[in-house]
Formats: C-alpha cells, structure tokens, sequence
C-alpha cells in the first residue's frame, strides 16, 4: 500500500474513532451537564459569597437542569431543600414548607375530581354526546372536537383529554372516508351501466404524457390545445381514490390539530385547567401575603374564559382556512344528510351506546363536580359577599379554594358507587359476593393516576421565589430592573409574552412560570406597573406551546396519530402562538384592565422585596 493509501486508511480510521467518541458523549450527556454544570457556575459564589450571588447560583442552576432535562423536572424541584441549607440561604425546615402550601391543596383536589371523571368514563359520555349534537360535516365536525376538547381539558388533563378525543376523531373520519369511497364506486358503475357513460375532461395539450395517451382511449380531438378525453369507470375510479385519500389525508391532520390545540386552550380558562394557573396563584399569595385572594377560581375564570373562547374561535378559523378552506357550504353542509353522513353518524351513536345507560356512579360523580364548580364561583365573586366570608372568614381569609376542592374530593371516598340495596351487589374476581358497594373512588386509583411529580414541582417553585427573597435577591434584582420604567407597559408585556411563548416550546411550561414568574414580579414592583399586568399573560403564554411536537404532551400524542409533518405543526402553530399572545394582550387591556384596575399600583404590591 502506498503512502497515499496508509493516509487514506488512518483518516477514515480516525473517523470511526471521532464518530464513535462523538456518539458516546451524545449518550452519556445528561451525566456531563449534571456532574460539569455546578462545577462551572461555583464561581459565582466563590467570587461574590453573598446571599444573592448563592441563591442566584442555585436558581441558574436548576434552570440549565429544567431545560436539558437531564434530570426528572420533580427531581431537580426538590434541589432547594438540599442546596438552600447548605449555602446558607434558607434553614432546612422553611424550605421543606413550601413544597405544601394551599396552591398544591387546590391542586390535589382539582386532581382527584379529574381522576374520578375519567375513572367513571364521564368524559366520554359528555364528548360523545355533544359530537352527536353537531353533526358529522366537516366544519361542524372541527366546531365540535374543539368545543369538546376545551371544556374537557378545563377539569381534567390537557393529556387525557387529547388521548381519549383523537381516537374517536380517527374512528368518525375514517368511516367518513369508507362510506364516501363507496359512494363514489356506486356512482361509477351506475354511471357505466348506461349506454351513453361518457366523461368529457379538457386540458391543454402541454398537460398530456405519454403514459396519459396509452391509458385513456384514443378518441383524442386536439382543436386550439384542447383535447376531449373518454374516461373507462376503472382509470377513473382510481383518480377518485387517490382524490379521497388526499382530501382525508389532509382532513385527518386538521382534525388532529384541533383536538390537540384545544385541549392546551382550554386548560388557560380555569385556574385548576393547567399547571402554570396554580403556580401564579401560589406565586401571587408567597410574594404578596395581603393581596386580598386577588386571584381566585371566580377572578380567574373572569378573565380567561373570554380569552379561551376568543382564541378557539381565531384558531378554529385559521385551521379551518389551512385544512378545508372557506367553502362553508360545502364545509358546513346545507339541505338534508346523505347517506355517507348518516353512516358516519351511526359510528359515534354505536359508541354511545356502548356506554349503557347512565350509571349511579356517573351522576354522583356530575353532582359532586357540578357541586365543586358552584362553590368556587361562590366563594368570594367579588361584587357581592361570598358564602366562605359570611359564614367563615369575618375574621381572616381561613377558607380557600384548597379547602372547597380538598372538601368535595373526600366525597368520592366517602359516596357508594351503586345505590344501597337488599341482597349482594355481583361477584368479585374470586367468584365471592360483594356484600358492599365499593366508594366513587379508592386509593389505589387515586395512586395509579396522581400525578405526584407536579405537586412537586410546584413546591420547588415555591421554594426558589422563598429563597430569593430571604436571601435578598429579589431586592437587587427589582432594582436592577428600574430602567424599564421608560417602556411603554403594553410594550413590556407584549415582549414577554413573546420571550416566555418562545421559551415554552424547548421547556416545560411548569418550568418556564417557575422561573420567570418571580422575575416578572420584581419588575413589576421596580417600574411600578400592577403585578399583574405581567405575571397574567404571561402565565398563559406559558401554555402556547403549539410549534413543535415535543412542546407539550398533546402535541406529541396528536404527531403519532395524525401522520403529521413537523413542518405541519410549526406551519400551524407559528400563527396560533401569534394569535394567543394578541388575544391574552387585548384582553389584559381591555376586560382584564378594568376587573384588576390595572391602571393604578395597587396597595398590596407596595412592598419593599419580592420573590425571583
């Protein structure tokens, strides 16, 4: 071998080397940043040992690990109860307090009653019979999914909602699909049973291939670039097929969407709809103790249900325009139901029925959630005295929501699934007779679906706005912040807005409220703008994560289900974060404005630290 060729063979030797390390360190990686990160961020509080400088470098640090992922998200929360105490920011005893605090309450409770609708097939029975309400046509069909995914997604799971909506979108579009691909062949061959079957198509001569002249017969006319061609039923009932096929292609990726969409809109208009809702609510009680229950489920659902219905209109619109276009006769459907409408309804009552009649269990468990929602509008409206205040809170705000949802959860361990009756209640597994109905719900349900990961969470966020302000943090960093004062605030929050919509597409929108929160907090009180003018949009902003499939849980499950592109979604998704950020901006400075008089510096927010 020459010179040249030892050359050649140690260069390509040396790639499979380079390659080989390369990939290593790709598998090993979270090892590197969780092990190199704090080794390189110890200068800061070498360099400057203050408080701050070490609560700065705790916060930096549980940053880099929320948005590498390179630890679980709880696990990296609970970092505050071992770092705190050992920097000396905080002792070991107030850290652990702020990992249960009435937000994470609320939180458990609005859980369990999210648990016991779906533990009872609820939500199902109330998707599929508001999508028997609307119909099977195209428009309609979007207009539903959506209604429903929304309203779901405000007491239960962003998550569960889309995993239980996408399979019946698919089932309903599919049957839509066979019963029109049927159709077409009926057409087809009534048509070719008639002696004068003829089907004249026109185009230029340009259009026409070779393999087009072989396969259509050869009764070609060609006057002025114009050809007449005589179609056979089989060349045209595969034009037809493959028309079918794109036409469903498409509707399936618009429906997918749609479910998915809906389901992260919806969970902004309650408070209990999505995690970031609560950690404002904690965010605002830790940073401001004498706000006043400033927000609660009644001010919250105020101002986001409005917003929620004005951004799912504006997205259904823009999906609409993108995966079935404005023909809205043809879209919406005029006139009476064809055959393939009434069959593809069919499908959807099938699956109703499959549920049975309304189980005792069911409507315990509608009256207990229907029971909850009436408390906590009653709580405290505002406008009038709410029954927590005459009955318990003359002296002191000792009842919450926390308390209510905490309340009206017990009630499923507590009500019987089946009504009491004379003789046993069926059989077990073990062929023995069930003396006792078993209660609405059971620990071990509750076990299986708690998600105990975000009451974590939640607590480490707590526990990071705690530490900075004990530590001084919050003080410097307000101050620091002072030069905004000169930014329109419509401005400000229109930035943010943006920078926190763009950041929750690479991190947890859990993440993301944690960390900027508190930092929104601090500006607020050094430019002596209303905490809220900031902290609320931003808040929802947090949930606009619509651009990429790894963005949220539902836009993953909807990105294996709908056969969607990347580009689909960022295409999609591009002009929906776009929409969500106007909508929650106008509505900040509109009906927002007036509810928390936003145009004054409110009293409780006059205070000399606050929370990053």
């Amino acid at each position: 071998m020459g010179f040249g060729g030892r050359v050649m063979s140690a260069f390509t030797s040396f790639k499979r080397i380079l390659r080989r390390w390369l990939l290593w360190l790709l598998y090993h990686r979270n090892y590197f940043i969780i092990i190199l990160t704090p080794l390189a961020l110890l200068p800061l509080p070498i360099l400057i040992p203050t408080p701050p400088a070490r609560c700065g470098y705790v916060i930096i640090l549980m940053a880099l690990y929320w948005c590498t992922e390179c630890m679980p998200l709880a696990v990296t929360a609970l970092l505050p109860v071992v770092l705190f105490p050992m920097m000396g920011v905080m002792k070991a005893g107030a850290v652990s307090i702020e990992y249960l605090k009435d937000s994470n309450m609320l939180f458990i409770g609005g859980l369990l009653v999210a648990i016991a609708v779906e533990h009872w097939n609820l939500h199902k029975r109330i998707a599929l019979r508001v999508l028997l309400l609307v119909g099977v046509r195209p428009s309609l069909l979007m207009i539903g999914f959506m209604a429903v995914s929304a309203f779901l997604s405000m007491w239960i799971s962003n998550t569960a909602t889309t995993a239980m909506m996408l399979p019946i979108a698919h089932a309903v579009l599919l049957q839509l699909k066979a019963t029109e691909a049927r159709a077409d062949a009926r057409d087809i061959q009534a048509a070719a049973d008639n002696e004068g079957f003829e089907l004249e198509v026109t185009e230029t001569k340009e259009e026409l291939t070779e393999t087009d002249k072989k396969q259509i017969d050869t009764n070609i006319q060609l006057e002025d670039k114009v050809c007449e061609i005589k179609l056979t039923p089989d060349i045209l009932q595969e034009v037809k097929s493959k028309e079918i096929d794109a036409k469903y292609d498409l509707l399936t990726k618009g429906m997918s969407l749609c479910v998915c969409y809906s389901a992260s809109i919806g969970g902004t208009a309650t408070l209990t709809g999505t995690t970031p809702n609560i950690i404002l609510k904690g965010q605002i009680d830790d940073l401001f103790p004498g706000n006043g229950d400033v927000i609660n489920f009644a001010s919250w659902f105020g101002f986001a249900f409005p917003n929620m219905l004005l951004m799912l209109v504006l997205t259904w619109l823009w999906l609409q325009y993108m995966f079935l276009g404005f023909n809205l006769k043809q879209t919406f459907g005029c006139g009476m139901k064809t055959e393939r409408d009434r069959e593809a309804y069919a499908v959807m009552r099938g699956e109703y029925k499959k549920l049975g009649p309304m189980k005792f269990a069911e409507v315990g468990v509608l009256t207990i959630f229907v029971l909850l929602v009436l408390l906590w509008f009653t709580r405290e409206p505002g406008f009038i005295k709410g029954w927590a205040t005459v009955l318990f809170n003359m002296d002191g705000p000792y009842v919450s929501d926390g308390t209510v949802a905490i309340f009206m959860s017990m009630l499923f361990f507590v009500i019987p699934s089946q009504l009491p009756r004379c003789g046993g209640y069926g059989y077990n597994e073990k062929g023995k007779l069930i003396k006792a109905p078993p209660a609405l719900l059971n620990w071990q349900v509750v076990h299986e679906r708690m998600p105990w990961n975000i009451i974590l969470l939640l607590g480490g966020g707590f526990a990071l706005a705690a530490g900075s302000e004990e530590s001084g943090l919050s003080k410097w960093l307000g101050e620091s912040l002072t030069p905004l004062q000169k930014i329109p605030p419509y401005a400000i929050s229109l930035l943010l807005c943006l920078l926190v919509a763009t950041f929750t597409e690479c991190s947890s929108n859990t993440a993301t409220t944690t960390l900027f929160l508190p930092i929104l907090a601090s500006m607020a009180i050094a430019i002596k703008i209303h905490p809220l003018y900031v902290m609320l949009p931003c808040t929802i902003a947090a949930s606009l994560a619509f651009m990429l499939p790894v963005a949220t849980p539902p836009n993953a499950i909807a990105f294996s289900f709908g056969n969607l592109k990347v580009f689909d979604m960022v295409k999609a998704g591009t002009i929906l974060n776009l929409i969500g950020i106007l909508t929650v901006n106008l509505g900040i400075n509109t009906w927002g404005y007036a509810m928390f008089d936003m145009g004054t510096f409110p009293e409780w927010a006059n205070v000399s630290t606050v929370l990053p």
